[in-house]
């Protein structure tokens, strides 16, 4: 049987003289880790899979993407392709397989790339952007990789 004692909530009970003492905690980050955080989860836009998907149908459906929208459509592509890349070979439960490394390298390329003038070259850089995209979110999401 223990004996226990009741201890006013502000009174400090220090350790028993024979049990080791605990190093003092330290924060895992310094003030300016702690704003950098801070900033990248302000920034941090989730992915939109329905965007994505709307992108793709756009950009390979059964009619070419307009003119006047080619170049924001390659941009958010861009962006998409870089967002999926990013989760591809950041998260550590699901490692990327030799395909996803292959689709990440595939893209980089395409990403800098500049978007041409010519209308049919931009249509061009557009679909290979949206096809790599594609086998992307089908070799992470689809093919039972995690769940969406």
């Amino acid at each position: 049987m223990s004996l226990t004692v009741l201890v006013p909530e502000n009174d400090v009970v220090p350790p028993p003289a024979d049990e080791p003492r605990t190093p003092q905690w330290t924060p895992p980050l310094d003030a300016g880790g702690l704003r950098s955080v801070l900033e990248r989860i302000k920034d941090w836009k989730p992915l939109d899979v329905d965007a994505v998907y709307d992108d793709l149908d756009t950009t390979i459906g059964n009619q070419p993407p307009p003119v006047a929208t080619t170049d924001a459509l390659i941009d958010r592509l861009r962006g998409h392709l870089k967002q999926l890349s990013d989760i591809a070979v950041a998260d550590g439960r699901y490692p990327p397989t030799a395909e996803m490394v292959q689709l990440v390298e595939r893209g980089c390329p395409l990403r800098d790339e500049r978007t041409p003038a010519d209308y049919q070259r931009a249509v061009g850089l557009a679909r290979r952007l949206a096809f790599v995209t594609s086998d992307l979110i089908e070799a992470r999401y689809i093919k039972g990789q995690v769940e969406c």
